[in-house]
């Protein structure tokens, strides 16, 4: 039922340009594994059937960044019905919370995923779930695991036996915590539930226990985890844990940014395959740009613009993209254009360059082994952009591409409403913003497509509006009509 192949790990997820890098499907079946204990195996999403996406984003809500993405597995609802309410209670308590006067970068919410394990037996979810105030960026880990023989949707501690159990692995690891110098604190280590919140096991089969930002160190200490070795664990996992151990056991080895980029060199940039069609100099051009999927909704898009003979241009997150890279083929194979959008949406004008990087890397990874095409074009989430991020798009080649009309479309509910409002600003050369994962906009695109049409417009992919003028790497586009605009960050 299931094919399922170790694409990644969970190891310094934001510090791929320091040296730890992602685990991927080894090409020798005798690789060694991974020689750091902790790095966690994560399944390739798009080799599960019936996975999907959900998205909760509600952008700049009361001076709040919001992103959230999580998967839903068409045969194990309970599984997605957990992860929804567990991401739901993260982001109420962030809502809660109290917005110091003035904070400034603005107070960001961002949820994303992998996949721990997959098999017949067993689904695995690790939630990374990070948010700031305003200073200082945190991290929560956790990982829900889906019973298949029980179909039951249990958090980690359902990966250990008994109660008894838990006290036996909680003096296991503040025994190793203690090893761990004085940024760690295993005092404060308990064997309770909430502090086993996150459960897996690396490629030889060890228990990683792994915890919150702050839980059991200082927050400079980063992520703090610890590998059980598998024999010692045994005795202690239940049926369940016994299960996915079983699913997680494989070959990895480490794939560096500095590969990830390698692997580009030889394929050819994105580029539509109806590009100069059309002359913009001549005709009334306007680039429909669609952000943060693919998603549910963004095939039935692909029927609509289909229908009305447009082409638009896609800003896919690499985190969506890895699980449905069939939708990223169909757009280039209809002549759309596919382009960056990060790997989980984080605004970048907050990160360090090496964060950055590693945001965009990782997306355009994922992209070109959907595409075999190299994207050109990225979209800063929030279009926060300053000379820190166009320089790095321009170390990676991309041109930087905002908009010059918001159809307003996060949390307007009503089609009609976002048509209205979209073509009441549309002018020669524009470039307009809207979100191909939400309902109400693509019910709202029949109506965009045919009154724009009525009004002679053509509907093509950003790089036409500058015709035989080539985008610039590491240039800030807002419209055809502006081939440049000074960085700044955006506030829209």
């Amino acid at each position: 039922m299931f094919k399922v192949r170790f694409v990644g790990g969970i190891a310094c997820m934001v510090a791929t340009m320091a040296g730890c890098g992602v685990a991927t499907a080894s090409p020798h079946a005798n690789s060694p594994v991974p020689s750091e204990p902790t790095l966690i195996n994560y399944v390739d999403p798009s080799m599960v059937r019936g996975l999907s996406t959900r998205s909760l984003n509600s952008g700049e809500a009361a001076g709040r960044r919001v992103h959230a993405t999580y998967p839903a597995v068409a045969d194990a609802p309970r599984l997605t019905e957990k992860l929804f309410k567990t991401v739901t209670a993260s982001l109420a308590r962030f809502a809660g919370n109290d917005v110091p006067a003035g904070a400034l970068p603005n107070p960001e919410f961002n949820v994303d995923w992998q996949l721990a394990a997959a098999s017949p037996e067993v689904l695995g979810v690790r939630l990374r779930i990070g948010q700031s105030m305003g200073s200082g960026w945190s991290e929560s880990r956790t990982t829900l695991w889906y019973d298949r023989a029980n179909r039951r949707a249990l958090e980690s501690p359902g990966l250990i036996r008994d109660s008894a159990a838990l006290t036996t692995l909680a003096g296991i690891v503040r025994r190793e915590l203690a090893l761990r110098g004085p940024l760690v604190n295993p005092n404060a280590l308990r064997p309770e539930r909430s502090m086993f919140d996150s459960l897996g096991f690396n490629p030889r089969g060890d228990l990683v226990v792994e915890f919150d930002d702050k839980q059991v160190g200082l927050g400079v200490a980063g992520r703090v985890a610890v590998a059980v070795p598998s024999a010692t664990a045994a005795p202690l996992l239940s049926e369940t844990g016994l299960r996915a151990r079983r699913a997680s056991v494989g070959t990895a080895t480490l794939i560096s940014q500095k590969d990830m980029l390698a692997a580009s060199m030889d394929r050819p940039a994105a580029r539509s395959s109806k590009a100069g069609t059309v002359d913009c100099a001549k005709a009334r051009c306007v680039a429909l740009t669609y952000e943060d999927g693919p998603g549910p909704e963004t095939g039935r898009l692909l029927n609509i613009l289909g229908a009305y003979r447009a082409r638009a241009t896609f800003f896919t997150l690499g985190s969506n993209a890895s699980a449905r890279p069939e939708l990223l083929r169909r757009m280039r194979d209809e002549g759309h254009l596919v382009a960056n959008h990060t790997w989980s949406h984080r605004d970048l004008s907050v990160l360090s360059s090496a964060m950055l990087a590693d945001q965009l890397t990782r997306a355009q990874h994922a992209i070109v082994q959907a595409i075999g095409q190299v994207p050109t074009l990225m979209r800063p989430p929030y279009g926060g952009t300053d000379e820190q991020v166009t320089s790095v798009a321009r170390r990676l080649g991309m041109s930087v591409v905002r908009w010059s009309v918001d159809a307003e479309d996060r949390d307007d509910p009503d089609p009609r409403a976002i048509a209205r409002r979209t073509v009441s600003q549309v002018r020669p050369g524009s470039i307009v913003l809207m979100r191909d994962f939400r309902p109400a906009t693509v019910d709202a695109a029949p109506a965009i497509l045919r009154e724009l049409a009525a009004k002679g417009y053509t509907f093509v992919t950003v790089p036409e509006l500058y015709g035989p003028r080539a985008m610039e790497p590491g240039r800030t586009y807002d419209s055809g009509t502006m081939s440049n605009v000074p960085d700044r960050r955006s506030m829209s």
